[in-house]
């Protein structure tokens, strides 16, 4: 599921997460050598919050945005200066330090706690922002995974009046082949159909015909597919992490739908299940985005 967040905090401290399609979770951190620490608890905050799909996690502080630099404590100006001393003891040609190199270094001898829950702070509200954004892409995908839905049960519906008719049509062609193959081998040997009599002849035709029938038969198919639709309508209506789910009522979907293709004799049927391949496809390809 797609998704872009980007949350400014008052320091400048800067975080961007954004997410595209995934059947899984691929989370990708970008951040700073010296926070590589947050990584642990950045992983524990997205886990919490997202389920599915390529995420990446930027973390940094803007170059614009900073808040005027707080001017270094005693202690640490005094640290810096025993330090410089220690240094030029040992090596008497390298220069002072400079007063930007000084707060530089001051700010890296700061206490790290406000820092620390700064950056946390920021990648919560940065991936809340996140799960809105993808929260919103999902109920769009929701609506027309539910059109998608209700083109395939009209298509259903248009089929289940053709089913009786196209097995009954099949079965008179099956009997009228039958006869016919009767009628050849009577031609080639005279008598023999007599030899094992009419009526057994006329039993052994409706038995074909009736299993037949039964092998062209997509009623069952039909069932089926009204049940796995009316499953995911409810699953769209209930909410919450689908995707797994709704996953294996495509590939149902994708079942039903063959065996209806691969069963139909009649071009009407053919066409049906054709179209509803397609509105599966679509669906498919849908899912693969929701969490």
């Amino acid at each position: 599921m797609t998704g872009y967040a980007s949350v400014t905090h008052e320091r400048g401290l800067v975080v961007e997460c954004r997410s595209v399609n995934g059947r899984f979770l691929d989370l990708s951190l970008k951040l700073p050598e010296e926070w590589r620490g947050f990584e642990p608890a950045l992983r524990e905050l997205v886990a919490a919050r997202v389920k599915r799909g390529k995420l990446e996690l930027r973390a940094s502080f803007g170059a614009a945005d900073h808040s005027p630099a707080q001017v270094p404590s005693a202690q640490v100006l005094r640290q810096l200066a025993q330090w410089q001393a220690d240094v030029q003891d040992s090596l008497p040609q390298s220069r002072p330090l400079s007063v930007a190199e000084a707060l530089q270094l001051a700010r890296s001898l700061a206490p790290s706690t406000t820092v620390d829950v700064d950056v946390l702070a920021a990648a919560q509200a940065c991936i809340a922002a996140l799960s809105e954004a993808r929260a919103r892409e999902g109920q769009r995908l929701a609506d027309i995974l539910l059109e998608r839905i209700e083109l395939i049960e009209s298509l259903a519906l248009r089929a289940q009046p053709l089913v009786p008719a196209v097995v009954q049509r099949q079965q008179a062609r099956f009997l009228e082949r039958w006869h016919e193959a009767l009628k050849a081998a009577d031609a080639q040997t005279p008598g023999a159909t007599m030899a094992i009599g009419p009526q057994a002849l006329q039993e052994r035709a409706l038995s074909e015909a009736a299993a037949f029938a039964l092998r062209i038969d997509v009623a069952e198919e039909l069932t089926r597919l009204q049940a796995h639709l009316q499953e995911i309508r409810r699953l769209l209506e209930q909410g919450g992490e689908l995707g797994k789910r709704l996953d294996f009522l495509i590939q149902e979907l994708h079942r039903e739908a063959n065996t209806l293709g691969s069963k139909a004799t009649a071009l009407e049927l053919t066409g049906l299940a054709v179209d509803m391949k397609v509105a599966i496809e679509q669906m498919r390809e849908q899912v693969q985005n929701i969490e």
